[in-house]
């Protein structure tokens, strides 16, 4: 597998595209995740983002979409969210990428004015939309898991369920290893998502909230998850997602030793040279 950074972790610390995409490849990396979301850069900037990569020679693997409003009651907010997700679909395609990594929403209200079957529902018809879409373009949706209480999908059963309900091939799993810690599931546990995982999302924690730190900061046992996702032979990439760095002033420190700890990691499961 390929071991990839979600370039979020540079805008953090203020650094422009290029400097971002090139630094990233100065460090190792062997492919990227963009987050930017299409309505908000223009075509100058999206070109800036492709050809910096192609520069680099560090191809775009996956680009990253919160759109919570896919699972809103209002019909309006879901049919804009929905043109937004194609956006992102398109422009993923445009970077050369291999999937949108898609965060679908929580419940409303504690669950107690709209039922969530009726929730559930909702979300189910709008992935297999947004699978036809994907497919189109010869793209995968890969769906995160968030562990939290109202998250609609925050269990590997849950997002096993889901799959199940969508039913669409193009629609699978993101594998986020934090994540997994939260939610209380051990590497055995991701055979359910055997099969239906197309991407994997790493960094750590301290067992009790939401981290992005660098592995080793945190109390996550990396290794058994890492070689269940080589069992299970998940393609695609591992990809570092480093977030709210305590001190984005040295950013550069702060990725560059998640990259060789993760390095490390992957070549003692079999997943990397």
């Amino acid at each position: 597998m390929r071991l990839g950074l979600i370039n979020s972790a540079w805008a953090q610390a203020g650094r422009d595209t290029t400097w971002g995409i090139r630094k990233t490849r100065e460090i190792g990396f062997d492919c990227i995740d963009i987050f930017a979301d299409p309505l908000d850069i223009d075509a100058i900037e999206r070109k800036l983002i492709r050809v910096e990569c192609e520069k680099a020679g560090l191809p775009v693997v996956s680009v990253a979409c919160v759109a919570v409003g896919l699972v809103d009651f209002n019909p309006s907010v879901r049919r804009f969210h929905q043109q937004r997700c194609k956006a992102y679909l398109d422009m993923t395609y445009e970077f050369g990428g291999e999937n949108l990594l898609l965060v679908v929403g929580e419940y409303i209200w504690e669950k107690q004015v709209i039922s969530p079957q009726e929730q559930w529902d909702t979300a189910v018809g709008e992935l297999r939309t947004l699978g036809d879409h994907a497919a189109r373009l010869g793209l995968k949706i890969a769906l995160e898991l968030e562990p939290f209480p109202m998250a609609l999908l925050n269990s590997v059963d849950r997002m096993a369920d889901f799959l199940d309900a969508v039913n669409h091939p193009a629609v699978q799993a993101n594998i986020d290893i934090s994540h997994c810690e939260l939610s209380h599931t051990p590497a055995a546990g991701l055979e359910k998502l055997r099969g239906r995982a197309c991407h994997v999302h790493l960094s750590d924690c301290d067992g009790k909230v939401h981290g992005d730190l660098p592995p080793g900061r945190g109390v996550v046992d990396f290794l058994p998850y890492l070689k269940k996702i080589g069992d299970m032979g998940v393609g695609g990439a591992v990809s570092l997602e480093l977030e709210y760095s305590p001190d984005p002033a040295r950013i550069e420190d702060w990725v560059r030793e998640a990259y060789q700890v993760t390095a490390r990691l992957m070549a003692q499961a079999g997943l990397r040279p």
